[in-house]
């Protein structure tokens, strides 16, 4: 099972979450198209693509002419996926009047991200933005094909490729789960079968989508898991419950647009604007990058920020990448964060190389701040942290934050796997915690820092793990790293004994 896990992961890890969206949103289309030939879908192959390249222009274009009168780069992909998703929400056409009204819908959503905003960041999913203006306006309807027999396999493997890579798998259960038992229930006290009901729910109701491709859309969820969770829960009753409020009725796009307003009240509201102050050579193969924030960045220690660096020649890693802070939320104007580059040859992704030839002083903006890899609030709880190559980085921000607010864990063990000493990203900073700290590498104890002790070289194991901490069944375990190391180590720490578990795997690192 592990090796399934760290199988997928890397599959998924290969591009963005962004450049992943847009490829399964493609396939998509092309399952439709290919279902529309062979008479499996009322719409026409005609109506399909006039639709389809109404709201992508429509997208478009809106997107990148409102970029240039901010002054700020159009993210072209980004208006693509709104696009596609809004090409499976509104009901295709083939009449002028109808695609302009798609053109319309395209416009909205685009536009909505810099209107419906709160510094830089758009509060409401586009889409159910344009779905609202457009059915509450009577100028068309919100229609929500996709959801058909046809279709729904497809967008289930889908929504789960997207799920399991944007690690929002609970969040899309948890909105299925509550949507599905009250659906059922409705259904049955009219008179239906259970299984009716259940067949009902998937094939005429947009579940499976909106948890897959709305729900999971980071800029529009709360930073921790469960304000991730309340709002699945909340969008869910919204969406299964039929009520009427004057002239308004209970669809998919105002339960996603009530839970985006929910998400928006508990998180980092509006987009970071950061400057380089600058970097340093941590290891031969990572770099430290400092950032001055224009206003305080709100962030626990162990989270992550998203940051964005538009750049030419932009690979299939996309323009938008995830780090985890290495600074301490003590002082919120000055984040930092780890990267890794590659080395020996090894061709570096696009967007690292950007970073790379950045000048201080250089403007970036963060798009999001957010994640669960957190220490307990009780600094005297055990602890057992295991990091792997520059997995390394959220330890490093939660050993400064317990330090700096005069509460050093003294009780916890960190173990460090590296390929080499050379490796040892925030040596300095490890030792001044003061914690016990045990590498694994294919070396000696040459070049370790002082009373810093030495695992052995191959890959950690239980026996070594239950030798060297006996009490650790009594510990909480922190694991981070690439997937792979995640889940093997995930798996002999179990094995060993531990049972409280956090983990922050570095897809597609």
């Amino acid at each position: 099972m592990r090796d399934l896990k760290a199988r997928l992961d890397t599959l998924v890890g290969r591009v963005t979450m962004y450049r992943q969206m847009t490829i399964v949103l493609a396939a998509l289309v092309v399952v439709a198209f290919v279902a529309s030939a062979v008479g499996q879908l009322f719409y026409t192959p005609l109506e399909l693509a006039l639709s389809l390249v109404a709201l992508l222009v429509s997208t478009v274009v809106t997107g990148w002419v409102i970029a240039r009168i901010v002054r700020t780069k159009a993210h072209v992909e980004s208006s693509v996926i709104t696009a596609l998703i809004a090409f499976f929400v509104f009901i295709p056409v083939g009449d002028v009047s109808g695609l302009l009204v798609l053109v319309l819908a395209g416009a909205i959503a685009s536009a909505s991200k810099y209107v419906v905003a709160w510094r830089e960041r758009h509060i409401l999913n586009p889409v159910a933005v344009a779905a609202i203006v457009i059915t509450a306006t009577a100028l068309g309807v919100a229609g929500w094909w996709i959801a058909n027999p046809v279709m729904l396999p497809f967008v289930a493997v889908g929504a789960f490729l997207i799920l399991w890579r944007n690690r929002r798998l609970s969040v899309g259960v948890t909105f299925l789960a509550l949507a599905t038992v009250i659906l059922t229930v409705r259904f049955v006290l009219v008179g239906m079968g259970v299984g009716d009901s259940l067949a009902l729910a998937y094939t005429s109701f947009p579940l499976v989508f909106l948890a897959g491709f709305m729900l999971s859309e980071p800029l529009t969820l709360p930073p921790r898991r469960w304000q991730q969770l309340l709002v699945a829960a909340i969008v869910a009753v919204l969406f299964s419950v039929p009520y009427q409020i004057g002239p308004v009725y209970s669809s998919p796009e105002i339960a996603l647009a009530v839970g985006n307003v929910v998400a928006f009240a508990f998180g980092q509201r509006g987009a970071l604007r950061l400057a380089l102050v600058g970097s340093r050579r941590l290891t031969p193969t990572s770099t430290e990058y400092t950032f001055e924030a224009r206003r305080p960045v709100r962030f626990r220690a162990g989270q992550y920020l998203e940051l964005a660096l538009p750049h030419h020649g932009v690979d299939s890693r996309g323009t938008r990448r995830a780090f985890s802070l290495t600074s301490s939320p003590s002082d919120p104007r000055r984040v930092s964060i780890g990267v890794r580059h590659a080395v020996d040859g090894t061709r570096s992704s696009s967007y690292k190389t950007a970073l790379a030839s950045l000048r201080p002083g250089t403007k970036l903006r963060a798009t999001w701040v957010g994640g669960d890899f957190v220490l307990p609030s009780d600094a005297s709880t055990p602890l057992v942290l295991v990091a792997g190559g520059i997995g390394i980085t959220p330890f490093v921000s939660q050993l400064a934050d317990r330090s700096t607010g005069g509460s050093t864990p003294s009780d916890a063990v960190l173990v460090y796997a590296v390929s080499s000493p050379d490796e040892l990203a925030y040596a300095d900073e490890l030792a001044a915690a003061g914690i016990r700290v045990l590498v694994t590498g294919p070396t000696t104890t040459d070049g370790l820092p002082p009373s810093w002790e030495h695992l052995g070289p191959g890959r950690i194991s239980s026996e070594r793990l239950a030798a060297a901490i006996p009490d650790l069944a009594s510990r909480h375990g922190y694991v981070s790293g690439s997937p792979g190391f995640v889940d093997h180590v995930t798996g002999e720490l179990r094995r060993a004994g531990a049972r409280r578990l956090r983990t922050d795997a570095f897809a597609g690192y």
